[in-house]
């Protein structure tokens, strides 16, 4: 079968002043533009523009049901799109610059499109860490809407390589900055006056929010709806079948590793789990990749970012 070619190829630039201020261009002109972040690589768009956020979703496509986190470069610039209560000024104090996202009351005044809370009277919010995400923020003078940078419900990326096998043809242009060093998406919590909810585990962990507030962390949902990123039974999955758990390869299964295994392709030898969630998302990429039908994975303790690990995986697995 002949596959036709994209409309146009997607351009790969190093990041650097020149790349940034063309990203920037691109971004006030209502172009969505891969990004890396610390946590994996977004695809950012002006989220004050509704025709830029839709740009997102056709460009990934994502269900328009399926919120979308709001990057800031600053306090000021998020003060001025939601209402922080004593509870989330304390946790952005603690977290942030870093990989913790905040659901909070939307402001009325926000000038957010209405298609990034997705009819929700909420903004999922984060002040990333990296440089070259930041950097484009205030380059561009936008907010700026950034889910990750694949088609809906793939792998994530943590490496520009991985935007280009998935979205070559659909964005103009992806920033590179090399491997993102966190290699899960952020953690997603929605702050309340006597508790946590936790909406998405990630780098932040549960008890890391319970030292930093003093309040419980509730996981569970309070109901079915969608009200944060990352919270379909299918995401981050790849082309082939998973089975997780697995203690060796069956002939027709790449084995992804972890801790000291015979496999293909080991997520940490020492059994680091911070190791391990930086390697995840490549490692799915390289299996899903590889000449075997279907992928195992090695059991993953289930404790600090284990715990996002084995999300990941869950849905990877659905």
């Amino acid at each position: 079968m002949t596959i036709p070619n994209p409309a146009f190829s997607t351009r790969v630039c190093r990041y650097g002043a020149e790349a940034l201020r063309e990203a920037a261009l691109l971004i006030r002109a209502g172009e969505p533009v891969a990004v890396p972040t610390e946590t994996v690589y977004g695809l950012a768009a002006d989220a004050t523009d509704s025709q830029a956020v839709a740009g997102i979703y056709s460009a990934k496509g994502r269900p328009s049901f399926n919120p979308l986190i709001v990057h800031v470069a600053d306090m000021e610039m998020a003060r001025r799109l939601a209402d922080f209560s004593p509870q989330a000024e304390q946790l952005a104090a603690r977290f942030w610059p870093g990989a913790l996202t905040m659901v909070l009351p939307v402001r009325a005044d926000s000038g957010l499109s209405p298609l990034v809370m997705a009819g929700l009277p909420t903004v999922a919010l984060r002040l990333p860490a990296h440089p070259a995400m930041r950097a484009l923020i205030r380059e561009s003078g936008r907010p700026l809407a950034a889910p990750s940078a694949n088609r809906s419900g793939s792998i994530s990326p943590s490496r520009a390589e991985h935007v280009l096998a998935s979205l070559n043809g659909k964005i103009r242009m992806i920033l590179d900055e090399g491997p993102t060093s966190e290699g899960l998406e952020s953690t997603i919590a929605a702050p309340e006056e006597d508790r946590i909810r936790l909406l998405r585990p990630g780098p932040v962990t549960a008890a890391m929010l319970e030292e930093a507030s003093g309040l419980p962390v509730i996981t569970g949902k309070d109901n079915a709806k969608i009200e944060a990123p990352g919270q379909l039974e299918s995401h981050y999955a790849p082309s082939k079948p998973v089975r997780l758990n697995a203690l060796r390869a069956e002939k027709d299964e790449y084995l992804i590793g972890f801790g000291l295994m015979p496999c293909h392709l080991n997520l940490s030898v020492d059994a680091d789990l911070r190791e391990a969630a930086a390697n995840l998302f490549a490692a799915l990429h390289v299996a899903d990749a590889s000449t075997q039908e279907r992928i195992a994975v090695a059991p993953i303790p289930d404790e600090g970012i284990g715990t996002a690990i084995n999300d990941r995986l869950r849905r990877a697995a659905a």
